[in-house]
């Protein structure tokens, strides 16, 4: 009886602790309720044709939550194929931390960067963690040992035992958290290609099975006073001929459909990314996002706004552009409130998407011109701001690509030091530069950073002495280029110490 007491009273403190943290703006959880989450993959679904499938359980799932399309990297990151996806999904970082390249795992950093569930066990170890799924490498590889239940369905039994198992332990057992891992999908892909009638029969198998395992998650005698936190996502797309492992648009295709408390129903979001699976959940139990940690994945619960994801409202189909599909709506040259382009050094004519700062979308980006690498810039979100000299260049042009991106005037306080931060994907090829100034209350802008070299998609942080009596700070990115790569900024902030 002692040992039940205890971990009851460490499911209310999680509880109590998540709705402290405030992961839902404006919910309060009532602090009777325990928080549980349960993830579902499934394997090679493109959103789009789920859409178009007869998929009734997810549909009413996205009906009652938030649907999140979104996109990931391909070579030379990593191939769009399952090993790298599921690590990134179920460890909350991207590969180029897990790194894991292929279905090999080679080289994978699953010590540093373990799965969500083992974290779960290392904060609480109360809490039941419990995965099962239809591909063995899933849980036999990158959930660790740690958790309470690992079990990798017989491929005799295939996602209808995988299916099986999962309704039996969340209907009469008792998980904190669960990973329940169908495959099926992804086979009729291989097999028929996405644009088939197969694949899509293979959705509403699939469908069906996502609706016994939800059944049974709300057939729980004690479901009444439990928290549960839902989401479904997949690890990558399908080519319409099948396949995948490429850089293609569908092959990069990813989503999350979410349902929990606070979540508004039937909406939908662009910044959230396949690293925030695993924070989201953690988040939900109350677990706490140790920086050293080094996550790439933020709750959704916990949504950042950020100036330019204002401009999506504002976006363009392609003007001078062939690669890009017509009916991506994807760029813009009118800035956020508050923010300005100089263009006043700016060379004639050239690409119109590119003449210049742009605002625009990984999915109308890449576009451009696939394999060219800007498929790395997976830390930005929603739209973000970039200066491509390259793909500006790709139509008749005089002088030099020279554009300054000039944030608004941020409150700082005089005499302190303050932090000057922004997510940055930044390619070199000579004679290109890119710069950032800092100015303060209108004088003159003073050098901080400057990038001859190639930098990996990363967070940026700079110190800032701000000269005393000054109130506000103002941040310009000057990219200067002739036929050369590009240069990415999002999520810009200057906080004061």
């Amino acid at each position: 009886m002692s040992s039940h007491l205890s971990r009851r009273s460490l499911l209310l403190s999680a509880a109590a602790v998540a709705a402290a943290a405030g992961p839902l703006a404006g919910v309060a959880r009532a602090a009777v309720r325990t928080p549980k989450v349960l993830v579902i993959g499934l394997d090679g679904a493109l959103l789009t044709r789920i859409k178009d499938a007869n998929a009734p359980r997810l549909d009413a799932l996205m009906a009652e939550g938030l649907t999140a399309p979104s996109s990931i990297y391909a070579n030379p990151l990593a191939p769009t194929s399952s090993g790298p996806g599921w690590s990134t999904l179920i460890t909350g970082v991207w590969p180029d931390k897990h790194n894991v390249k292929d279905n090999t795992f080679t080289g994978s950093r699953f010590a540093q960067y373990p799965d969500f569930l083992t974290r779960v066990e290392n904060a609480n170890p109360a809490l039941t963690t419990y995965a099962v799924a239809s591909w063995a490498p899933i849980t036999d590889t990158i959930f660790s040992s740690k958790v309470d239940t690992r079990v990798s369905t017989p491929s005799a039994e295939y996602d209808t035992g995988t299916t099986s198992r999962a309704v039996a332990t969340l209907r009469y057992g008792n998980p904190d958290a669960a990973f329940v891992h169908i495959d099926n999908i992804d086979h009729a892909g291989h097999s028929y290609g996405a644009a088939s009638n197969q694949y899509l029969a293979a959705i509403n198998t699939a469908d069906g099975q996502v609706g016994q395992i939800v059944d049974a998650v709300r057939a729980r005698p004690t479901y009444a006073n439990e928290d549960w936190l839902i989401m479904v996502t997949a690890d990558h797309g399908h080519t319409d001929a099948g396949g995948h492992g490429g850089s293609t648009l569908q092959e990069r295709q990813t989503f999350l459909i979410a349902t929990g408390p606070g979540i508004t129903p039937g909406s939908t979001r662009y910044d959230v990314k396949m690293p925030d699976v695993a924070a989201s959940a953690l988040a939900h139990l109350g677990i706490a996002l140790n920086p050293a940690w080094n996550l790439d994945g933020r709750p959704l619960q916990q949504p950042q706004p950020d100036d330019f994801d204002a401009l999506r409202a504002q976006l363009s189909t392609r003007t001078d552009e062939t690669g890009i599909p017509a009916t991506i709506l994807g760029y813009t040259h009118t800035p956020p409130a508050g923010w300005s382009v100089d263009n006043s050094a700016m060379g004639g004519g050239g690409m119109t998407e590119w003449r210049g700062w742009s605002f625009t979308t990984d999915e109308f980006w890449t576009q451009s011109q696939r394999d060219q690498e800007r498929e790395s810039n997976v830390r930005a979100r929603g739209v973000f701001a970039v200066a491509d000299g390259d793909e500006w260049c790709d139509k008749a042009f005089t002088g030099t690509f020279d554009s300054t991106l000039v944030s608004p005037a941020y409150p700082v306080t005089g005499g302190t030091t303050a932090t000057l931060s922004y997510t940055t994907y930044y390619r070199q090829e000579a004679p290109q530069k890119g710069e950032v100034f800092v100015s303060y209350d209108g004088a003159a802008p003073v050098l901080v950073r400057t990038y001859t070299a190639d930098v990996p998609s990363r967070t940026e942080t700079v110190t800032l002495q701000v000269p005393a009596g000054v109130t506000t700070a103002r941040v310009r990115f000057r990219y200067t280029a002739g036929n050369n790569w590009y240069w990415v900024i999002d999520g810009v902030r200057i906080t004061s110490s």
